[in-house]
């Protein structure tokens, strides 16, 4: 796959050479309220860096959170840490030094890995919600099962499924000839990347697509069939305190399933409309930043184990600070 790229980028030397680097626009038709965005994106990444960090430390940390669940949502919190990283710090520079020059090869690299990551987030919430399956629905063998080296090996599985499957429409679009260099988005996405191309991309557009959407349909699909199933075992379930247990188990993975495939679903599926590439940007954002930020706080607040291992952590800091 490596040797793959490689090949790819060297035969478009002549592509990137012609122009050197791309331009983006970000948010041009805003740009007298650049400060104010500066800081609510700078305190939206700060607190997501910091917000997933410390879930990170909490289950790391605390044996009693080494379990499957928590496992799967350290994989989270540090894909969500790189998915942001992805694309604002660029952003948050474009709106200090109005500098929105971006390379060639570092654009299709910011390509890849947002593509990548937002595939592996597809498949870590369908290995949430067999997870949850695996516990309200078979507890006699969730163990047994959902054993430490089973969790790496799905983890791994979502990660190494989320890269590859990204190299396809990053292959389909770095050898696209390109006549133009404003890229209508604060990042490079494959819509407003495709825009500028000199040929016919319907071919691309319709590989990328079908590689795109089989990732999130297939993922979404298997999450709402494992849903089902915990749905009508809850039903089964002759305890009231049973039920209430399993729904406060699975509440925080659906809301975040929520945001995230409503979001994704609206850049991605919807019908483009005269003003649909601001409002791209706009949902761009919720997904791309806000959710990112929302993670954490769902899996911490709505958790009562999260928020006692929290609650451990602070009186450990300022125990220290009183002796220090």
């Amino acid at each position: 796959m490596v040797s793959l790229l490689i090949w790819t980028l060297h035969v478009n030397e002549k592509n990137q050479s012609r122009f050197g680097d791309f331009q983006l626009q970000g948010f041009a038709q805003i740009e007298d309220y650049n400060i104010c965005l500066f800081i609510i994106f700078l305190l939206t990444y700060l607190l997501t860096v910091s917000g997933n960090m410390l879930i990170i430390f909490i289950v790391r940390y605390h044996v009693h959170l080494h379990t499957p669940m928590y496992f799967f949502i350290t994989n989270l919190a540090l894909l969500e840490i790189w998915y942001i990283s992805t694309t604002v710090p660029k952003l948050l520079s474009i709106l200090v030094t109005n500098d929105n020059r971006i390379s060639f090869y570092w654009c299709f690299a910011q390509l890849y890995q947002f593509h990548g990551l937002g595939m592996t987030e597809c498949a870590l919430l369908a290995v949430m919600s067999f997870d949850r399956y695996m516990a309200i629905c078979n507890p006699l063998r969730y163990t047994s099962i959902m054993n430490e080296r089973m969790c790496k090996q799905l983890a791994l599985l979502c990660w190494a499924y989320g890269f590859m499957a990204a190299t396809i429409p990053l292959m389909f679009t770095i050898t696209v000839p390109f006549c133009g260099l404003y890229i209508d988005h604060y990042f490079c996405d494959l819509a407003p990347l495709l825009s500028l191309a000199c040929i016919s991309t319907s071919l691309n557009n319709t590989v990328n697509g079908s590689v795109i959407g089989f990732a999130t349909m297939f993922n979404f699909l298997f999450i709402l069939i494992m849903y089902i199933n915990i749905i009508f075992s809850i039903l089964r379930m002759r305890s009231n305190t049973g039920r209430s247990r399993a729904f406060s188990t699975c509440s925080s993975h659906i809301t975040v399933v929520v945001l995230f495939y409503s979001t994704a679903f609206t850049v991605y599926a919807s019908p483009k409309g005269l003003h649909s590439v601001n409002y791209d940007k706009m949902f761009a954002l919720v997904y791309a930043m806000f959710t990112p930020l929302l993670n954490p706080i769902i899996y911490s607040l709505r958790n009562k184990e999260v928020k006692i291992a929290l609650k451990k952590v602070i009186k450990i800091v300022c125990t220290n600070s009183e002796i220090h």
